[in-house]
């Protein structure tokens, strides 16, 4: 027995979902997210309260029902409170700026990255040195965040890249004579 997948859902005031034939639709002040559940799978709607339940007790039948539930979780935080993450820049002469909608990081190359925000995700600079990814779809705010470290990930001898906020990053002592 999945014991994430026991647990129900609970729905905060303003978020409605709709179920239909192997779908969900959550919609919340937010905005609005749907994803295909397993066939193997059934959704319940009780008590402002939503319900995975499997309808058989096979392998696969357990192992995407916790999954599910998770994904359905993060819907209906995601369309009432949505998701961010925040990474920093360090480095001499490392920079983030706002070009209109796009992202423009100075990071050390012979040129300027620019990156364009896929739709659903919203990037921001709130201060020199850091970026703020936000949006309703845990995945894609996760994605595009990992995207961007991409660029220039944190080196071990002196940390300069882009990091996550709160992530360690292990240094190395350098050469000795």
């Amino acid at each position: 027995m999945s014991r994430t997948g026991k647990q129900p859902i609970a729905l905060p005031e303003g978020v409605k979902a709709e179920i239909g034939d192997g779908q969900i639709a959550i919609q919340g002040p937010k905005g609005a997210l749907s994803m295909t559940i397993g066939a193997s799978l059934r959704l319940e709607e009780k008590d402002r309260a939503l319900h995975v339940i499997p309808k058989d007790d096979h392998r696969q039948t357990r192992a995407l029902w916790g999954t599910n539930r998770s994904r359905i979780a993060n819907m209906v935080k995601g369309v009432s409170e949505g998701f961010s993450r925040e990474l920093v820049i360090s480095g001499v002469g490392f920079r983030a700026q706002m070009q209109g909608k796009d992202l423009k990081l100075a990071l050390g190359f012979s040129h300027d990255v620019v990156y364009k925000a896929p739709d659903g995700v919203e990037l921001a600079v709130p201060r020199a040195g850091a970026v703020l990814v936000s949006g309703i779809d845990k995945q894609k705010v996760g994605q595009t965040a990992a995207e961007i470290r991409a660029w220039r990930k944190p080196e071990p001898y002196k940390g300069k890249g882009v990091a996550y906020a709160g992530e360690y990053i292990i240094r190395k002592e350098g050469k000795k004579k």
